[in-house]
């Protein structure tokens, strides 16, 4: 790195940790192309924000001194930004080749393995076979005034690990199986948890479970391609390699269809938080409208299943908050999450997003953007709820994540 570089930083994670006793940030690179993270003293956190490619190394310094008055010794800097290249921090002709590699490598796999099995399931199919057995078994017997299962087209699925999740998963899955089995192919929208630009993220890579594979409707993802763009939606295709989110509803569904074929178009949706902040709404949005006419258009002609892998509220200390969540607070969130689950069962999407965006997403609804396409993509539906329940997010159960089933007609 010379002197007349000028440094940017990429899309990273950045998390508070602690090394030698002292106060760091810890950054990693959330497309995981390197196994290694870079901390930095917490003091020298306004460093990154100045590493916006506008600035050479002996100007940051300079920068840095006016803005905190922190000096830092000659040479730190240099090892910083080192450092910061090193593990591929850094947007520059190293990183991407780096990324351009690593999209070779991922698109030429006969398919995108499993990263749960092993950890949140069993990676043998016979395991996995007894554990959800049991998993069914803890759902209740009775359908009640849930719809016949002939009339189900979609249904909401957490994505929260199956430990925690269990009752709600066999519940939901249970309800919907014989849709399940008779569905062609199956368009299973997930959280993308990463920082993302992109509101949709596609791939032409067919999901691996310990069951086999799912092969991907290529030509569905050709349509969304050609309607929104490819640069659009596979940008951030290695997105896939390492999100949770379509992965852990695609093992259901794989558990259901078994050796009968059902495609299936796996689909990462982006944060709605610009359509919180005020920059327009969802309804409005083309990107949406586009992605809901083509996957619509693609699919008219086959049975299909609309699958939302989403959860709710995210709530107390382990996402920020200032109090732990207390026996009133465990009831605000089951009435807040009432209303919007009724919300969700009239079908109505803009409801849905409306009410969220009313109280700022405080309650950090995850779920938020792949409720709300599967509500386009069905078009007229109405729902039921099947589970729903609270879940501890850290060892005090100071902090929770909501998660529930539905079924659509």
């Amino acid at each position: 790195m010379t002197s007349e570089t000028r440094p940017k930083l990429r899309r990273i994670q950045a998390g508070p940790g602690h090394w030698q006793g002292q106060p760091v940030i810890v950054l990693r690179d959330p497309l995981g192309l390197v196994d290694m993270a870079v901390a930095i003293p917490r003091n020298v956190a306004p460093f990154l924000e100045l590493c916006d490619g506008t600035r050479d190394v002996a100007t940051l310094s300079t920068a840095l001194e006016l803005r905190t008055g922190l000096r830092l010794w000659p040479g730190y800097v240099e090892k910083m930004l080192a450092e910061l290249d090193e593990v591929l921090l850094l947007e520059n002709e190293r990183f991407a080749q780096a990324y351009r590699e690593t999209v070779e490598r991922f698109r030429s796999n006969p398919s995108r393995p499993s990263t749960l099995a092993g950890t949140v399931y069993p990676a043998n199919p016979e395991w996995l076979d007894r554990t959800f057995t049991e998993y069914f078994d803890m759902a209740s017997p009775e359908a009640g005034d849930v719809p016949d299962i002939e009339q189900i087209r979609g249904l909401v699925s957490p994505h929260i690990d199956y430990n925690r999740g269990a009752a709600i998963y066999a519940e939901v899955w249970r309800r919907a199986a014989a849709a399940v089995r008779e569905a062609e192919v199956a368009v299973i929208l997930g959280t993308n948890h990463s920082d993302c630009e992109k509101l949709i993220t596609m791939t032409q890579q067919s999901y691996a479970t310990p069951w086999g594979v799912l092969p991907t409707a290529s030509d569905v993802v050709d349509k969304v391609a050609a309607a929104l763009g490819e640069e659009e939606v596979f940008a951030e295709e290695l997105h896939h390699r390492g999100e949770h989110s379509v992965e852990i509803a695609a093992v259901w569904l794989h558990y259901l269809v078994k050796d009968k074929v059902c495609e299936l178009v796996p689909v990462l949706c982006g944060s709605f938080h610009k359509f919180v902040a005020g920059e327009g709404q969802p309804g409005e949005d083309e990107q949406v409208t586009l992605f809901v006419d083509a996957v619509r258009e693609a699919t008219a002609d086959r049975r299909t299943l609309i699958v939302a892998a989403g959860d709710l509220s995210h709530v107390g200390p382990a996402f920020g908050d200032h109090y732990p969540v207390d026996g009133v607070g465990r009831a605000d969130m089951s009435v807040a999450d009432g209303e919007l689950m009724d919300t969700i069962a009239r079908g109505d999407a803009e409801g849905m997003f409306l009410r969220v965006k009313k109280e700022g997403d405080r309650r950090r609804i995850c779920g938020l953007s792949p409720i709300y396409l599967a509500l386009r993509l069905l078009g007229e539906t109405t729902g039921k709820v099947t589970g729903y329940a609270q879940c501890p997010a850290d060892q005090q159960e100071t902090s929770l994540v909501s998660i529930c089933g539905m079924v659509f007609i």
